[in-house]
This record gives C-alpha cells, structure tokens and sequence, in this order.
C-alpha cells in the first residue's frame, strides 16, 4: 500500500497544475514578457520587413500584370482594327476588280457588236457591189443580144445612135428591181 498511499496524498491535494501558484504566474508573466520584448526587437521588424517586401512584390506583379494586360487589350484592339481595314481593302480590291471585270465585259460585247455591225454592213456593200456588178454585166449581156437580135430582124447595121436608143428602150422595158436586195434598183 505504500505506493498508493504515496499517489494519494499528491492526488488528494489536487492538481498542482489546476491551483494558481502566484510565484509560477509571476515568473510566466515575466518569461513572456522578455520574449515579446525579444521577439519585438529582433524577429517582428523582421517578419514585418519581409512581409513588406513581400507585399510591395506583389503589388508590382499585380501593376506589372495590369500593364500587360493594358498593353494586350491595346494590342488586340490595333490588330482588330488593322484586320477591319484589311478586310475593308480587300473587299475594295474585291469589288474594284469586279467592276473592272464587268466593265470590260461590257466593252468586249459592245467592241464585239460593233465589229458584227461593221462585218454585216461590209457584206451588204459587198454584196450590194456583187449585184450591180452583176446586173451591170447582164445589162450588157441583154444590150448586145438586143443589138444582135435587131440587126438579124431587120438585117442591116444600126448605127451606134440608132442602137444606144434601141438598148435604152429594152432596159427600160426590162424590170431590175426584182434582182437587188430588197427588191431595190
């Protein structure tokens, strides 16, 4: 029983923890306040120190990071607006070529209904020539066969006078209109 009897009496008296002992709480109070007095001198200026660096780093980040983005917002919109007037001086370039395209378009089919008037007026002259040329010779053909047929019926030699008037009354009597173009003479 000696041992509990040794554990019963500290038990019995309590907890020495749990008791105020005012010669321990004075010298806590003055262990504690010798370290806020170390702490205050030494390590908080420090701390402190650091935590200022620290701030003013991040800070500048935080500034540096604004400027950027300022200058990335900047940038984005010079690059939107350089691709706006790219785009709007490639459909400036698009459509002056369109325009060119149909202008030329337009001159080729006017130079092309141009060159078919000239080309069919230059067939109806040569045609209209061909026919007179051709009407001029049957003329002639028809003269001399009248000079021939007369000079056999009345069997004798016309003169040159006698068979001018001869022609002219034949021709007269003939019609030419019907062998031109459009019945024309």
């Amino acid at each position: 029983m000696t041992v509990t009897a040794a554990l019963t009496p500290a038990a019995s008296s309590g907890s020495f923890l749990i008791t105020p002992n005012v010669g321990i709480m004075i010298w806590t109070l003055v262990l504690f306040g010798v370290s806020m007095y170390i702490l205050w001198r030494l390590a908080f200026p420090r701390i402190s120190e650091a935590l200022d660096r620290r701030q003013k780093a991040i800070e500048e980040s935080i500034d540096a990071a604004e400027r950027t983005r300022h200058e990335a917002d900047e940038l984005l919109s010079e690059y939107r607006e350089r691709l706006g007037e790219a785009r709007g001086q490639a459909q400036e370039i698009i459509d002056r070529a369109r325009r060119a395209a149909e202008t030329h378009e337009r001159n080729a089919q006017a130079e092309a209904v141009t060159r078919r008037e000239q080309l069919m007026e230059q067939t109806r002259r040569d045609i209209e020539s061909e026919t007179r040329r051709a009407i001029e010779e049957i003329r002639r053909e028809v003269a001399d066969l009248t000079v021939m047929a007369t000079e056999k019926v009345t069997r004798k030699t016309l003169t040159t006078e006698d068979q001018q008037r001869l022609v002219e009354e034949a021709l007269g009597e003939l019609d030419f209109a019907a062998l031109t173009p459009g019945g024309e003479s």
